[in-house]
């Protein structure tokens, strides 16, 4: 059987921690669960300690001292992930945005579909998007949008965070050499994997709006990821000449 590891970056998700943690481990084919807490002062860490005792083998916990970025959180993570011999690692967020069960969409597309990196998508089907005021979709989707111009790659939702990565695609890619920390990384990664000729795949979800807690969104998430874009694409015709 494959091993399978999600990885779930949080910083004070205690009203939904070990709500989220339960529903990745209902499902079948044995998904085991990395949270990354960046030092999260509502006690996150400690629920999902607490939850250790009854999960010793399938959740693990890593705890960093303070934010250090989504990026760096799932680097982290993906370097864990590597070293524990895991065949595909996901991506997911904490606080139900992201449909535990389309895990399995996710890994299908990536184990039967012929995909290296599979997408949850708001975007290849129309805008899939509950509960998010109007002018968060238009950024969102109005982004995705200037990314497929800037790099030509046709992803329609290049800011997704609810991804499927296959082993090989996270041994090839240089990690250390991800520079974008934010939001962008998302973007990064994506990019890198396809111009290293690897397959990615769109799946179509719906995205929910948070119902618990807080959204660590930011403006400098988005400006690093305007900017950072441009970076990509300069680099990428840099490194061809």
């Amino acid at each position: 059987m494959d091993k399978k590891l999600v990885i779930i970056p949080t910083y004070n998700e205690r009203e939904n921690i070990q709500d989220i943690v339960k529903a990745v481990f209902k499902l079948e084919g044995q998904f085991h669960v990395l949270v990354i807490d960046d030092g999260s002062p509502d006690g996150t860490a400690a629920l999902v300690k607490g939850m250790q005792e009854a999960f010793p083998d399938t959740l693990h916990l890593l705890e960093r001292s303070g934010k250090l970025g989504l990026g760096t959180a799932y680097l982290t993570g993906f370097a864990w992930a590597l070293e524990h011999g895991y065949d595909y690692v996901f991506e997911m967020d904490a606080d139900f945005s992201h449909n535990p069960s389309d895990l399995l969409r996710l890994y299908k597309a990536c184990k039967e579909e012929g995909a290296d990196l599979s997408i949850g998508s708001r975007y290849c089907n129309g805008v899939s998007v509950v509960d998010w005021p109007i002018s968060r979709i238009l950024i969102s989707y109005f982004a995705s949008g200037y990314v497929r111009t800037v790099l030509r790659m046709k992803v329609y939702d290049t800011t997704a965070g609810f991804v499927c990565y296959s082993r090989k695609v996270l041994e090839t890619i240089d990690l250390n050499a991800i520079r974008m920390k934010g939001y962008g990384f998302q973007i990064e990664m994506k990019y890198t994997a396809w111009k290293l000729g690897f397959k990615l795949k769109e799946v179509p979800i719906v995205f929910t709006n948070r119902q618990k807690g807080t959204s660590k969104m930011s403006g400098g998430i988005f400006g690093e990821a305007f900017w950072g874009v441009m970076g990509l694409r300069f680099r990428s015709i840099r490194g061809r000449k």
